[in-house]
C-alpha cells in the first residue's frame, strides 16, 4: 500500500497484513494471481496523483480467480478467471451516464484510487465492472489487457485515425505497444517516437513503419497521434507532426505541464488537441474481443510480489521492455 508518497526509487509502497475484503451485495472476491504495473500506480506512489482514501493498495489491470460471491451475483461463479479493471463504477443517472459516456461519469470510482487494488493476494469488485478473461491469454498476458490494452485503445478511437491512416506514437510502453498492434491490423501505418533503445526496438520487431527519438519530426505527415509518455514537452512536438485535420489525443491520466503553443504551428489548419479521461465498458469489451481476434502479443516483464517496488522503479527510468506485471499467486498458463 502507500501510506506516504516518495519517489519510487525511494521505495514508497509498505508491505502491510490486512483482514480478508469480504464481497458485498452484487460483488465478487478475486484470489489475485498478476497485477499489471501501470503508470498511474507510479503517479500514484509518487503523490502526483493524491489518494482518495488512506493507505491505498495500488494496482488496476488485477487478474485472478473468483473465491468468493456475495449476495445477487449473477455474472461470474466461484472459479471463473476475471479481470478487476481500472474503471470500477459508475453512477448510472448522472447526464453522462445515461447518453453511454460513462467515461465521463460525475461521481466515478477507480481501482487501486477509490478502492483497495490488485497489489495484495485478494480483491473486490463489483461484478459487472469485471472482465471475463479469454483462455488464449496466460495471467501474466492478460493483467495488461485490462488498463494499459483498454485506454490505449480507446486513445487509438480519439487519434481519429482509419484504415491506411499514419498513426504517430509519442513513448512505446505497455499501452502503446498493445494500441500499435491494433492499428496495424487495422492497416493503419505506425510511427514511433521513444527516448528508450529497448522500446524502438521491441516496436520495429512488432512492425511498426519507423521508431526514433522522442522529439523528432515524423517521416511523412500524420493522420493523428497519441502521446502515451506523461510529458508535456512532447504536445507541440507532435502537433507539429500532423497532417491538416489531425488529432493528437493524450492518453494518460497525468500530464506534465505543456508549453506555450503557438496556433499558426500547432493548431491552425484545423489541428486538433484532446484528452482521454477514462474508458467505458464497452470499450473495454470491444478491445477485449479484437486482442483475442488478431492474436495481440503481450510483451510482459514479470515481477516477484516482493519486488513491487522495484518495478515501479524500473518503469519510472525505462528500464521495462513493455508492460510491468507482478506475479501474485499462480499463474494460469493459456
Amino acid at each position: 500500500m502507500v501510506e506516504h508518497p516518495a519517489s519510487a526509487d525511494d521505495h514508497p509502497l509498505l508491505l502491510v497484513e490486512r483482514a480478508d475484503p469480504v464481497p458485498g451485495a452484487g460483488e465478487v472476491r478475486v484470489r489475485v494471481t498478476t497485477c499489471g504495473v501501470c503508470r498511474t500506480d507510479l503517479h500514484l506512489a509518487e503523490g502526483d496523483l493524491l489518494p482518495r482514501h488512506p493507505r491505498t493498495v495500488p494496482g488496476h489491470e488485477v487478474v485472478g480467480i473468483v473465491d468468493m460471491a456475495g449476495p445477487g451475483t449473477a455474472r461470474f461463479a466461484v472459479g471463473d478467471r476475471i479481470g478487476i479493471p481500472w474503471l470500477r463504477w459508475t453512477c448510472g443517472v448522472c447526464r453522462f451516464c445515461v447518453t453511454g459516456r460513462e467515461n465521463l461519469c460525475v461521481a466515478p470510482r477507480f481501482t487501486g484510487w477509490d478502492a483497495d487494488g490488485g497489489y495484495a493476494d485478494l480483491a473486490v469488485v463489483a461484478e459487472d465492472y469485471a472482465y471475463r478473461i479469454a483462455p488464449a491469454f496466460s495471467d501474466l498476458e492478460a493483467a495488461p489487457l485490462l488498463c494499459a490494452g483498454i485506454i490505449g485503445f480507446r486513445a487509438l478511437r480519439a487519434s481519429g485515425v482509419t484504415a491506411g491512416g499514419r498513426l504517430g506514437i509519442y513513448g512505446f510502453g505497455g499501452s502503446a505497444h498493445l494500441a500499435a498492434q491494433v492499428a496495424m491490423a487495422e492497416d493503419m501505418t505506425v510511427h514511433v517516437f521513444t527516448r528508450s533503445d529497448e522500446a524502438r526496438r521491441l516496436a520495429l520487431s512488432l512492425g511498426c513503419a519507423s521508431a526514433g527519438g522522442s522529439y523528432d519530426p515524423p517521416p511523412e505527415p500524420l493522420d493523428g497521434s497519441v502521446l502515451f509518455a506523461p510529458v508535456g514537452d512532447l504536445v507541440p512536438v507532435a502537433l507539429a507532426g500532423l497532417d491538416r485535420g489531425g488529432t493528437l489525443a493524450i492518453a494518460g491520466i497525468y500530464l506534465s505541464d505543456i508549453p506555450g503553443l503557438n496556433y499558426e504551428d500547432h493548431l491552425f489548419e484545423e489541428r486538433k488537441l484532446r484528452s482521454v479521461t477514462a474508458n467505458t465498458r464497452s470499450d473495454g469489451e470491444e478491445f477485449l474481443e479484437i486482442a483475442e481476434r488478431i492474436g495481440v502479443r503481450v510483451t510482459a516483464q514479470p515481477y516477484r510480489f516482493a519486488d513491487a517496488d522495484r518495478a515501479l522503479s524500473d518503469l519510472k527510468n525505462d528500464r521495462v521492455s513493455g508492460a510491468a506485471v507482478l506475479q501474485i499467486g499462480v499463474d494460469h498458463p493459456h
